[in-house]
């Protein structure tokens, strides 16, 4: 590298990031300490300072790198740090930076810590900023933010949350384009309104019990998680659209027309039906659908669904090439009324591509009436994968159904594989 032209060494070194690497550099010439400068990254380890001496504290240690770097872009800390800390950094570099990632490490920080002000007022010093993510965060109160105008990207990663912190929040950061929340306790109602949003991904932790309410027009892709109350208004452009939730019940959805929809998952424990043929009535342009949910019924009760008519349900989902169905709803489609009197020219015009997952050999006729239909009525269709998932049974039914299931394979082994 002697060789080389200095601008050719700064640009080479700006590639590194680790703070250990930038300081182990500034220890091997004169020449590429003074490339240091130059840097547009820094990021500090979580172990990093596990072992400091001599009196100094991985925030001044963090902060005299900061300073010897002419305009840092993006700061990642991981390791830990205080609020005045923080604010000294931000002071030196906060018009700078444009990526800023922290550990927070502040779940009970208003139980242990006194600090003012808290470590996320200080990051309304860097209102330049485009992306911020956030770990491990406590937010009680809000956060005393002016308004992050370029700010596109938010991420926050396990957190405690209340809901009008969140929403005076969120009310700083106007023009988001991708939200994140994910392992977020605490809330019970939230409103998000984002203009500009076209990625959002929730995952709620608790009773499953939140209501959640999204107005953005532009919103592309959505995934839920740990809602009982989903209200979209406006999904015109809504393309992908994941809704599960592991603890609670699915009790209502209410979204606009999904006619931009291609790819629906609909996850669960227990759905209320009404919820459930709602989705399924909207999604009707779908091109990928998973389907997973165990149970029906509005109350405690655990229901299973009602029947679905096999010829009704692929008339109103015509686009459909990749079908992903577990138990339930795979038994519900099963029923012996659907394929009666099925018309000569009905046929299943885009599925590819059909996934079962099947527990339970009860029904098993018309289980594999169901399965031949599907081989019979999807002309396009070029793979069938059928899962057999804890079937458990002392009856011989159970073999039988496997014996069954295997001939059918057999039978059509260029589009049946058992897993």
């Amino acid at each position: 590298m002697d060789s080389l032209p200095d601008a050719i060494v700064q640009y080479i070194l700006s590639h590194m990031s680790n703070a250990k690497d930038v300081a182990s550099c500034t220890c091997v010439s004169k020449r590429w300490q003074d490339s240091i400068p130059y840097l547009r990254r820094l990021y500090f380890p979580r172990n990093l300072f596990d072992n400091l001496s001599g009196g100094n504290t991985s925030d001044s240690i963090v902060r005299q790198m900061i300073a010897s770097i002419f305009q840092l872009e993006e700061l990642v800390v991981y390791c830990p740090f205080s609020s005045a800390g923080l604010s000294s950094w931000l002071s030196l570099a906060g018009s700078c930076i444009r990526n800023l990632e922290l550990r927070m490490d502040n779940l009970v920080e208003h139980m242990t810590c006194v600090d003012h002000p808290s470590k996320l007022d200080c990051i309304g010093a860097a209102l330049n900023l485009e992306t911020l993510k956030l770990w491990g965060v406590m937010m009680i109160n809000s956060p005393k933010w002016d308004t992050f105008l370029k700010l596109q990207t938010l991420e926050i990663v396990g957190a405690r949350l209340e809901d009008f912190a969140l929403c005076d929040a969120l009310k700083a950061c106007p023009n988001l384009t991708h939200l994140v929340l994910l392992g977020c306790e605490g809330l019970k109602s939230v409103s998000i309104e984002l203009p500009q949003l076209e990625q959002c991904k929730l995952d709620f932790y608790g009773l499953g019990n939140c209501l959640i309410s999204i107005t953005s027009p532009k919103l592309e892709f959505l995934e839920v998680q740990g809602c009982s109350w989903i209200r979209v208004p406006e999904t015109q452009c809504l393309r992908e659209l994941s809704i599960a939730n592991n603890s609670g019940r699915v009790y209502m959805v209410d979204f606009g027309k999904l006619m931009a929809l291609e790819s629906l998952s609909v996850r669960g424990v227990q759905w209320c039906w009404e919820a459930i043929s709602k989705m399924l009535e909207l999604a009707s342009e779908v091109k990928h659908l998973y389907m997973k949910v165990e149970f029906t019924g509005d109350f405690e009760a655990l229901l299973p669904f009602p029947e679905v008519d096999f010829v009704e349900f692929f008339n109103s989902h015509r686009k459909l090439q990749k079908f992903e169905i577990h138990g339930a709803m795979f038994a519900a489609l099963c029923q012996k009324n659907s394929l009666k009197n099925v018309d000569a020219r009905f046929v299943i015009p885009c599925l590819k591509e059909v996934i079962i997952t099947v527990r339970s050999p009860l029904n098993a006729e018309q289980k594999m009436s169901t399965l031949e239909s599907l081989i019979k009525y999807g002309n396009h269709l070029k793979k069938m994968i059928i899962k057999i998932l804890q079937m458990k049974s002392s009856h011989s039914s159970t073999d039988d159904f496997f014996e069954d299931i295997c001939r059918f394979r057999y039978l059509n082994r260029q589009i049946v594989s058992i897993e």
